[in-house]
C-alpha cells in the first residue's frame, strides 16, 4: 500500500511530518485492510492561513482495488489533530464499505488483482 502525504503552501511538510502521518495511517489500517487498499492520499491544508483558529484540515482518500475512492475529511486546530480525527473517519467508512461488500457476497480483490 502506498501512503502519500500532501501539504498546502501553508503547512511545512517534512520527511518527518510525512513519515509520522504514514505511520499512523498504517497502523490504523493494517492488518485490517491489507491487500484490500492500493493506496492512500492523505492532504493537509491550512484553509486560514495566517489568520488561525479551527482552520487546520485533513483529507485522506483511499482506493481500494477495484472499487471508487473513499474520501473523509477532517478539521481541528492542529496538524495531529486533524489527522487522528481523519484517520478514525476513514477506518470507519472503510469498515461500512467493505461490510457492505462482505453482506452482498462482493469481493473486494486482493491487491493485484482485478
Amino acid at each position: 500500500m502506498l501512503i502519500q502525504v500532501r501539504t498546502d503552501n501553508h503547512i511545512k511538510n517534512s520527511e518527518a511530518l510525512a513519515d509520522r502521518i504514514r505511520g499512523e495511517v498504517e497502523n490504523a489500517l493494517q492488518p485490517r485492510f491489507q491487500g484490500r487498499l492500493r493506496r492512500v492520499e492523505v492532504y493537509l491544508q491550512d484553509t486560514n492561513g495566517v489568520k488561525g483558529g479551527v482552520d487546520r484540515r485533513c483529507s485522506i482518500e483511499a482506493h481500494l482495488a477495484g472499487r471508487q475512492p473513499v474520501a473523509v475529511h477532517n478539521a481541528a486546530t492542529n496538524v495531529d489533530e486533524a489527522v487522528d480525527g481523519a484517520v478514525e473517519k476513514l477506518v470507519h467508512a472503510l469498515d461500512h464499505v467493505v461490510g457492505r461488500l462482505n453482506d452482498r457476497g462482493g469481493n473486494v480483490p486482493m491487491s493485484g488483482e482485478e
